[in-house]
């Protein structure tokens, strides 16, 4: 895993990120420069639970998963992250080691930004305060979405909806669309609290229903109102 500072750009692509939009541009040289530059091949372990967390991460290019990992090698992933997407500032704050493992799934560009850096930069601009605990909000807003969705929603509307939500920005409502799997099955099984044979399953039933149609991990949404009304 290699660490190195500012070889593709680091200062553009952090002052670009809504987090640090607002900062003067001698807090953003302050914050990269305690940022590591991690290029990262897919399967590549970012931290284990109860690894020391001093900093959080923000992904570039590429995907991480984060999960929870029982003694015996089972998993439960909890989120698939993507480009412009961080992870590991609670803890950061918390002052507490990771709960979590993160796995790269992809071949991936991470920037680990250090804490040091962003106490000093929230002590000069307490409005990154809010902005981070904004961004920390709505994550626990999606968390207490996905324990209602294992609770009160069947394994076909959870398959459903996140085929929906994966719709791209640019679809036209209600019009056929393609959606590209963000992670193998296994994993998304994984992640939606099924197994990896119930998801393949709902597939392949959402398609005998003429719903949509299966290439690999490229999925194309012929229905998408039918799509929204299925429920088992």
């Amino acid at each position: 895993m290699g660490a190195h500072k500012d070889s593709f750009g680091t200062l553009d692509f952090l002052r670009n990120l809504p987090l640090f939009r607002e900062l003067d541009p001698c807090e953003i040289e302050a914050i990269g420069a305690a940022t590591d530059e991690q290029r990262v091949a897919a399967g590549t372990v970012l931290f284990c639970r109860d690894d020391p967390c001093d900093g959080f991460y923000v992904i570039v290019v590429g995907r991480v998963k984060l999960a929870l990992l029982a003694p015996a090698g089972a998993e439960k992933v909890v989120e698939i992250l993507g480009p412009g997407q961080s992870f590991g500032e609670a803890v950061m704050f918390l002052g507490k080691p990771h709960t979590l493992y993160a796995e790269a799934l992809a071949d991936s560009l991470l920037l680990l930004i250090h804490k040091s850096a962003i106490l000093e930069a929230i002590e000069r601009n307490p409005e990154l305060a809010r902005r981070m605990l904004d961004e920390m909000s709505q994550r626990l807003y999606l968390l207490v979405a996905d324990i209602e969705a294992y609770t009160l929603k069947s394994a076909t509307e959870r398959v459903t909806g996140y085929l929906l939500a994966s719709l791209p920005d640019g679809a036209v409502p209600g019009r056929p669309a393609d959606v590209l799997l963000a992670a193998s099955k296994s994993v998304l099984a994984s992640r939606l609290n099924i197994t990896r044979e119930h998801f393949s399953r709902i597939l392949h039933e959402l398609a005998q229903a003429g719903l949509i149609r299966v290439s690999g991990r490229n999925i194309r949404i012929l229905d998408p109102a039918g799509l929204r009304d299925r429920k088992t």
